[in-house]
């Protein structure tokens, strides 16, 4: 498997979850801007929406879209526990939680990523926006749970985990959310983590 990547994007998700599973797979970073690959292939053959992260899992044979591929990956190993089973109500409320990851705190940061500086107060809203959409994230960890489904470390916290990492590249404090700069702070330290943020050049931040 070959994963396309940019350093600290939403791919970083793929990657950790690929450290995680402790498989063979290569890199290839991408400019998303230029449309290339490292390798200076033109990545609309290989994505056409001509964003990260894609995942080819053979020649010709390529998977797009983060929940997807999280998804995919983490029934590759099943006993890894990254993901409930297939079939379960809480299988549904991974998906659940995946949609919201990927429709609505990461498009949060979008104004702080589309390449314009932001006005004062185009800035303000955009950051009352995050705050907006981290506040049902620290509830869910303030009830007692470990991580955001529970006791079981998966592949929605690793997700979680790479867009709040976007504070540190923004100013943004998690301060205020006190278990989920904890949460943060977890998993910063975990090795699939940490060997992805290494090898993206990302850590130390």
């Amino acid at each position: 498997m070959k994963l396309y990547y940019k350093p600290g994007a939403c791919s970083l998700a793929s990657h950790i979850v690929l450290n995680e599973l402790d498989i063979a797979f290569s890199l290839e970073r991408t400019d998303t801007a230029q449309g290339v690959t490292e390798t200076g292939r033109s990545y609309a053959d290989i994505n056409p929406n001509g964003y990260v992260p894609a995942l080819e899992l053979e020649p010709g044979l390529v998977l797009t879209e983060n929940p997807a591929i999280l998804e995919y990956l983490a029934d590759l190993m099943p006993e890894k526990g990254l993901a409930p089973q297939e079939g379960t109500f809480e299988r549904t409320r991974l998906r659940e939680l995946l949609a919201f990851l990927s429709s609505e705190l990461h498009k949060a940061f979008s104004p702080f990523f589309s390449g314009g500086e932001l006005t004062t107060e185009e800035q303000q809203e955009a950051e009352t926006k995050i705050a907006k959409r981290i506040d049902p994230i620290e509830a869910r960890l303030s009830h007692t749970r470990a991580n955001l489904l529970g006791d079981q470390l998966g592949v929605a916290d690793f997700y979680a985990f790479v867009i709040l990492n976007w504070t540190q590249f923004i100013g943004f404090s998690l301060s205020p959310w006190p278990s989920t700069y904890a949460f943060w702070k977890k998993l910063r330290s975990h090795p699939s983590v940490v060997k992805a943020l290494e090898t993206e050049g990302l850590f130390p931040v």
